[in-house]
């Protein structure tokens, strides 16, 4: 089972809010054993709303399966209980400014001298070289810069950011392929090495085929709305009680698509024949087509567009996600229980393989939840634990 594919890896989290999170989720999800380090104000997701009995929920979404202890890394005693517990990792995953580990004397060249074939993963806004590098960032800021802004939302409209935070979600993504990737080169070389995720970068990745474009032609995309820029009908299309995403860009798709609406004559049509000529001509395609999809429902018309293969689905808010056919069938949500929260319903783990995906393990900790235990685990002694442990509101 990929539930149990890293079972016995040790990793040290030292990131906080969403990014870095992220990437060590996928890492616990596969079986590691993820020690979550925090400050003792604890990671700053911990006060993002919304929270449930005072539990951040993007705190709760993000760190399930992982133990959590505090260390203040100001402190010579906890720093060495830090080198404690990154001599005995396999990985390292840390999401400060570049730099700040190293003044901690935990930086890769630091720490690496005693374990060798450790894998640490610098998670940081610009990457760890060049004049940005000291840059802050966060999702909204990198959607800006990166340009992703600038091509969402509504023609003529103000500049949108997708409310989603999507550059910290596949910043994390990206650097959990990183590490799996390294940890495959240590098993042929026995060496690690310091790999890195830039959310900058990982934001232009997730525009590789607007940025070709933009290449091939010296042309900077805009905001299309809902529409694909580089084909359609391949937009959202309105109906007499909402909204339907089409995509029936494809020849015979288009000509399904026209004989379902009742009017075969548009596929013949010269403006509308090819996938150049209906983008030349796009805005008045939309008219024709709304013009005939506006006289029934949703229902009718995907019921409709489905009985001849077209691809289409209902523009659905998350009260109809949660209730629908894919969402249930893949059971993409679980109930974990929280020593402080409770009972919470959150999505599952999507990685897996066929017929089976990780199951929460344990919710996420409290606040330097299990810091006596996992000090114990490296054979401090009685009193060095207790001196670190003073500062762990769980332990106290």
């Amino acid at each position: 089972m990929l539930a149990n594919a890293l079972t016995g890896l040790k990793v040290i989290d030292f990131t906080q809010v969403m990014a870095g999170p992220t990437c060590t989720l996928c890492l616990a999800d596969l079986g590691a054993d993820v020690v979550k380090v925090e400050t003792p104000t604890g990671d700053l997701s911990r006060a993002l709303s919304p929270w449930v009995n005072g539990e951040g929920v993007a705190f709760l979404a993000l760190n399930r399966n992982k133990r959590g202890i505090v260390l203040d890394l100001k402190q010579p005693s906890h720093r060495q209980a830090a080198q404690e517990l990154i001599a005995q990792a396999d990985v390292l995953v840390e999401s400060f400014r570049p730099g700040v580990m190293a003044r901690f004397g935990l930086d890769y060249a630091s720490v690496s001298a005693d374990n060798p074939r450790l894998i640490y993963c610098s998670v940081s806004a610009y990457g760890q070289h060049g004049a940005s590098r000291d840059l802050p960032g966060v999702d909204g800021v990198l959607q800006a810069v990166s340009g992703l802004m600038s091509v969402t939302g509504a023609p003529d409209g103000e500049p949108c950011k997708v409310p989603v935070p999507v550059v910290d979600l596949v910043t994390g993504s990206l650097a959990a392929i990183s590490v799996l990737a390294a940890l495959q080169e240590r098993q042929r070389t026995g060496l690690g090495q310091h790999v890195e995720a830039s959310m900058f970068a990982s934001a232009i990745a997730l525009q590789h085929v607007s940025f070709a474009s933009y290449f091939a032609d010296g042309v900077a995309p805009g905001p299309q709305g809902n529409a694909a820029p580089y084909s359609t009908p391949n937009e959202a299309l309105r109906c007499a009680d909402g909204w339907i995403m089409v995509a029936a860009y494809h020849p015979a798709r288009w000509q399904a698509l026209c004989a379902a609406i009742g009017a075969p004559e548009l596929a013949c049509d010269p403006r509308f024949a090819e996938n150049k000529s209906r983008l030349q001509h796009r805005q008045t395609l939309l008219r024709e087509l709304e013009a005939r999809m506006l006289a029934h429902p949703r229902a009718f018309w995907l019921e409709k567009f489905t009985a001849v293969d077209i691809i289409c689905g209902p523009i659905n808010d998350y009260a109809e996600v949660a209730q629908s056919a894919p969402f249930v069938e893949a059971a993409l949500a679980e109930s974990v229980q929280h020593p402080v929260a409770g009972t919470l319903t959150l999505a599952r783990s999507v990685l897996g393989a066929v017929g089976e995906r990780p199951r929460a393990r344990r919710a996420a900790p409290t606040l330097g939840e299990h810091t006596r235990e996992v000090l114990a685990a490296l054979g401090m002694p009685a009193g060095a634990i207790d001196s670190v442990a003073a500062t762990s509101p769980s332990q106290t």
